[in-house]
């Protein structure tokens, strides 16, 4: 489990009952095996995040997921990993009042809005009261069938001057140079373990 929802309760749903099923197949062990050892080489290549990896981390992730619009910070994703990553990098390297952090749930219809609320709140660490009315996905027989329990989450932080500031960050991450022979003394140096260096919540100036 990820060090960044470690501290969440989780209930899972009660699966359907019915015929009994079999246990996995030679090819579906070979897959979930495959998958522990790339997480386990994962880890080893990560190690310990430094500050400045954790900044460069934080930026490609909202690359790919945040809003790109002037005005506000916004990110959304349905992986709760993600984005308490993401809250806790906002917080770290910004000066954020959080009572400007808002959250939105879009959830399918049938779903419980109150229980999906509650668990966005404890993995972002906004309290309830910021949450906006959640939005409700009215079922379509001709999407896919799956659906995520808690729906996907939406923190808004209304800054002009840090959504910029986040930008630059993108534009200098994309536009830095590689340097192989540093990331090959830092890669041996660093132990095996999934933490983030100084990646307390606590708000803070932006470095560079």
């Amino acid at each position: 489990m990820s060090l960044w929802v470690r501290d969440v309760e989780f209930t899972p749903r009660r699966r359907r009952t019915g015929a009994r099923r079999r246990g996995p197949n030679i090819l579906q062990r070979r897959k979930a095996a495959e998958i522990e050892a790339f997480d386990r080489d994962g880890l080893a290549r990560l190690g310990v995040l430094t500050e400045q990896a954790f900044l460069a981390s934080g930026a490609a992730l909202y690359a790919g997921e945040g809003a790109k619009r002037d005005g506000s910070v916004v990110f959304a994703n349905t992986d709760p990993g993600m984005m308490a990553f993401f809250c806790v990098w906002l917080r770290r390297f910004f000066d954020i009042d959080e009572s400007r952090l808002t959250m939105r749930v879009y959830l399918h219809e049938g779903l419980d809005l109150d229980a999906a609320e509650a668990f966005w709140s404890q993995v972002t660490g906004v309290p309830r009261w910021q949450f906006r009315k959640g939005y409700r996905a009215a079922a379509d027989p001709s999407m896919r069938r799956t659906k995520h329990e808690f729906g996907c989450a939406y923190v808004r932080y209304g800054s002009t001057k840090t959504h910029r500031a986040i930008m630059g960050l993108i534009r200098a991450l994309l536009s830095s140079q590689f340097d192989p022979s540093g990331v090959a003394q830092s890669a041996a140096q660093w132990p095996v373990k999934p933490t983030v260096l100084g990646s307390s919540p606590s708000p803070g100036a932006p470095r560079g």
